[in-house]
C-alpha cells in the first residue's frame, strides 16, 4: 500500500503555531522514515537551533521520570513551552514502546504548552532510537524552548545521550553503587549536571562525596574548563529541583561564553549527517545482497581465492 500523501507546508505551519496534532505526526513520519522525511526536514531546517536540549539520563530506578516531571513543572513556572522525548525499551514484537508517556507524566498531559512523545529504542544499544534526531528537531522548530530526553537507563551504553544534549544530567540514587557503576561506564565523562536524587534515603552525603572525589580525580579541574556541580534532590517532593534549575542556567552561560555550545551542535549535526548517509548505504548494501553480489565475494573468501578487505573494497567501488 502505497504511503498517504503529506501537505508538508501545512503540516509544519501547524506544528509551528502550535499544534500537538500536527507535531504527533511530524513525529509519526520520523518514526516510519515517511518518503516525505526529505521534504519535511528541509521545510524544519529555518527553524530549528534555539532550544536548550536536556539529555536525561541514569541507571533503572533512580527516578528518571520523576526527576523529568519535576523538571518540566519548573520549566513551565517559568511560562517556557517544554518538549519531553521519553525513549523507551522496545517491545520486541511490535518495535513499538512498552511504557505509555501518559501513564509516566499525568500531571503535564493536558497542559498544551507540554508536548510529551514516547519512541521506541528499537532495539538500538545506545539507548536512543537512530531516528531521535531527527524528532528532536521536530520539537525544536515547532517551538519547544527546552526539549528533555528521557532515556532508557541500560547502564553502560547509555553515554550515547551526550551526543544528542547541549546538557547531560546524569542520576544517581544511595544504595545503589551508583558511583561506582558511574566510574565504570564512562558516566563521569558525559555528566554535565550530576543529581542524587532520593536523597532523603541513608548514604545520601557519601554517594555526593563519592561523585565530587571522582569529578576532582578527572581532567575537569582546569580553571576554563565546565566542573559539574552535584545536587542533591527528593524529586518526588520537589525538593532541590530550583538548585538543580541552577546548575543548567550557569551550564548554559558557560557553553555560550566559551562557545561550547556551538561546537557541541555542529558534532552532533555531523553525527547526525553521518547516521543517515549510513542508513543510506546499508539500504543499498542489502539491494547488493539480494543481487547475490556480496553472497559471491563470501563465497571466494570463504573459498581463499579473496580476502575480506578484498571483498568489502569490490563492496565499496559497487556502492559509488
Amino acid at each position: 500500500m502505497a504511503p498517504r500523501t503529506v501537505d508538508v507546508p501545512a503540516l509544519v505551519e501547524s506544528a509551528r503555531a502550535g499544534s500537538p496534532r500536527a507535531v504527533a505526526r511530524l513525529i509519526s513520519l520520523v518514526e516510519d522514515a515517511h518518503p516525505a522525511l526529505r521534504e519535511v526536514m528541509a521545510a524544519l531546517a529555518p527553524h530549528s537551533g534555539t532550544a536548550h536540549i536536556i539529555g536525561i539520563t541514569g541507571s533503572p530506578g533512580v527516578g528518571k521520570s520523576t526527576s523529568t516531571n519535576a523538571l518540566v513543572a519548573a520549566f513551565r513556572a517559568r511560562g517556557q513551552r517544554v518538549g519531553v522525548l521519553a525513549v523507551d525499551p522496545s517491545s520486541p514484537f511490535s518495535g513499538g514502546a512498552l511504557l505509555g508517556d501518559r501513564v509516566r507524566m499525568q500531571d503535564h498531559a493536558l497542559d498544551p504548552e507540554v508536548y510529551i512523545r514516547s519512541m521506541a529504542s528499537r532495539g538500538h544499544l545506545g539507548g536512543l532510537s537512530w531516528t531521535t534526531p531527527q524528532a528532536l528537531r521536530v520539537l525544536d522548530a515547532a517551538g519547544c524552548d527546552v526539549v528533555l530526553i528521557e532515556t532508557v537507563g541500560v547502564g553502560q551504553s547509555e553515554v550515547e545521550v551526550a551526543g544528542l544534549a547541549d546538557t547531560t544530567i546524569v542520576l544517581l540514587a544511595p544504595g545503589m553503587g551508583d558511583g561506582i557503576q558511574a566510574a565504570k561506564a564512562g558516566i563521569l565523562e558525559i555528566g554535565d549536571v550530576f543529581v542524587v536524587n532520593k536523597a532523603d534515603r541513608e548514604g545520601a552525603d557519601a554517594t555526593v562525596r563519592d561523585i565530587r572525589h571522582m569529578i576532582s580525580l578527572g581532567d575537569r579541574t582546569e580553571p576554563h574548563l565546565w566542573r559539574p556541580p552535584v545536587v542533591k534532590t527528593v524529586a518526588q517532593q520537589g525538593q532541590g529541583i530550583d538548585e538543580v534549575m541552577e546548575a543548567l542556567d550557569k551550564h548554559v552561560a558557560w557553553m555560550e561564553e566559551t562557545g561550547t555550545l556551538r561546537e557541541r551542535r555542529i558534532r552532533r549535526a555531523g553525527d547526525e549527517i553521518e547516521s543517515i548517509a549510513l542508513q543510506q548505504l546499508r539500504a543499498r548494501m542489502g539491494d547488493l545482497r539480494h543481487g547475490n553480489g556480496v553472497d559471491e565475494l563470501a563465497a571466494q573468501v570463504v573459498d581463499g581465492t579473496t580476502d575480506p578487505y578484498a571483498a568489502a573494497d569490490q563492496v565499496v567501488a559497487a556502492l559509488g
